[in-house]
């Protein structure tokens, strides 16, 4: 099965071509630096992230950029608010973003360039836009004429005269229509500026992702990605601005992954629910975040709750414990495999052949699965699924190996083991030490549980006690306490052993 991928410019799914063999231009849109990153620049990062991992995967070789915005009208203003000059607030805020990303295990691109870096070519690329009369000059202002470009709106699948008709657009007197967009502006006394055929000023926002794509990438390039948001205005005026300037095809592929609510609700900072990555990961692991991110398709809207994201835990937490079991498993001696039954009655039973040949072929077309998934436009909730039900298979195998691994059982535990490593790596999962992982999130529960061991252990050992005098009573009541406190007590041959509920 080819790679598939929903394409927003024509609104359905297509077999992925790349323009040049095995190499492929991806560009995505980064973030304005003004503040720090949400829940909603994780989702689009963690997306990208785990589709450019997996087109490395498929054999491609991927130049892979990501722009920062670095001039911006908010960026002006928080440096205004703060005392200080814009490139203070960009670095700051650059620093926190890959402090945020870093920890959510996302691997950087290729080039990262900032807006900033890029303004001769921007002023460029205007020159072309106004030689060519896509483009004309107000009074230091530039702009770019909707009405000039044929097939504007093409992207977000809008008729101009309809967007013309409801402009919700803010009046400019300078503008020959209200949906002509900015490509330079006069700077304003104070303001960051440099020098242009036009005054000084700054370059508007959408002109910059058309040149520093198409720097890295060239005219015409594979993907571009980013937020739905972005798709109208932002996109439609990179393809508008890059087309009229070049006269070829700006982009083949364009992805867009959906919103994230928070409790059911849009968010924005006017209902004040804005999460910040920083206040998440107070919470939760960064492979959670993954994890939960990638249970839904990209393409889909994501609601962040509490419910949520315990939910991802508990299965990343089994997820753990499993590789952590066949870790354990694998150290022991292997065992000669039992005679053939004489009979095929209980085959089909628990630890039967017919069980255990159910898990080979589980785990043998485990890659075959996945891959299909994923060539699915990166079906990653599909792909995931696939995931748990091998963990069930392989809970199996633990089951019926039981501390006695044969040869055969060993070698399908190896097997999916490493499915977890290789195909877990496209997702940024399971990259852990289980034991250690383990160890950290017990720590962390007991945290949240304002538990300690010790006093756990003391609950035990009184109950040891309670057991050994028969006094059943007492040993159920301490058992009860524990549950209700977010303690499971398991009784074993070689004790009480305790876990988190």
């Amino acid at each position: 099965m080819a790679l598939r991928i929903y394409n927003t410019l024509t609104g359905r799914k297509e077999d992925f071509v790349p323009l040049h063999g095995k190499s492929v231009g991806l560009y995505v849109c980064g973030v304005t630096v003004y503040d720090l990153c949400h829940i909603g620049h994780g989702r689009s990062a963690v997306v990208f992230d785990t589709i450019h991992r997996y087109l490395r995967y498929h054999g491609y070789e991927v130049t892979y950029v990501r722009n920062f915005t670095d001039i911006d009208d908010k960026i002006i203003k928080r440096a205004n608010d703060e005392g200080v000059d814009c490139k203070a607030i960009a670095e700051k805020y650059i620093e926190e973003f890959n402090i945020d990303m870093g920890r959510l295990g996302l691997e950087k691109p290729l080039v990262e360039p900032k807006a900033t870096e890029h303004i001769p070519e921007m002023i460029r690329l205007i020159s072309i836009l106004m030689e060519k009369g896509f483009a004309y000059q107000r009074n230091g202002d530039v702009f770019f004429s909707v009405e000039r470009f044929k097939d504007y709106g093409k992207l977000s699948k809008r008729d101009l005269d309809e967007m013309q008709a409801g402009a919700r657009v803010e009046i400019d007197e300078k503008k020959e229509n209200p949906l002509d967009f900015a490509l330079w502006k006069t700077s304003k006394p104070g303001e960051p500026s440099w020098e242009s055929p036009w005054g000084k000023g700054r370059p508007g926002w959408h002109i910059e992702c058309s040149v520093m794509s198409q720097k890295y990438l060239g005219e015409t390039f594979d993907i571009h990605g980013g937020g739905k948001d972005l798709i109208f205005p932002h996109h439609e005026n990179e393809i508008a601005q890059s087309e009229a300037a070049t006269g070829k095809p700006f982009v083949r592929y364009w992805i867009h992954n959906g919103f994230v609510n928070i409790n059911k609700e849009k968010m924005s900072k006017s209902l004040g629910n804005i999460l910040t990555l920083k206040e998440i990961f107070k919470a939760w692991h960064p492979e959670v975040i993954r994890l939960f991110l990638l249970s839904h398709h990209y393409r889909s809207p994501l609601d962040y709750s509490e419910d949520s994201l315990n939910e991802a835990r508990t299965g990343l937490d089994r997820f753990y414990i499993m590789l952590d079991g066949i870790q354990k498993e694998l150290k022991k001696p292997v065992v000669p495999s039992p005679a053939p039954p004489s009979s095929s009655k209980g085959g089909d039973k628990s630890g039967g052949p017919a069980a255990i040949e159910n898990c080979r072929k589980n785990i043998e077309s485990f890659q075959t699965r996945f891959e299909e998934a994923m060539d699915d436009d990166f079906n990653t909730a599909q792909a995931l699924g696939y995931f748990y039900d091998l963990q069930r298979h392989l809970n199996s195998l633990l089951d019926v190996s039981k501390g006695h691994p044969t040869q055969e059982i060993a070698s399908m535990l190896k097997q999916g083991s490493n499915h977890f490593s290789k195909m877990g790596w496209i997702f940024g999962l399971f990259r852990e030490d289980p034991e250690t992982y383990l160890s950290n999130q017990r720590r962390e529960g007991l945290k949240r549980l304002k538990l300690s061991e010790e006093k756990i252990l003391g609950f035990i050992e009184e109950r040891n006690v309670a057991r050994r005098e028969k006094n059943w009573k007492r040993a159920d009541e301490i058992r009860n306490e524990l549950l209700s406190k977010g303690i499971i007590l398991e009784d074993t041959p070689t004790g009480s052993q305790w876990k988190l509920k």
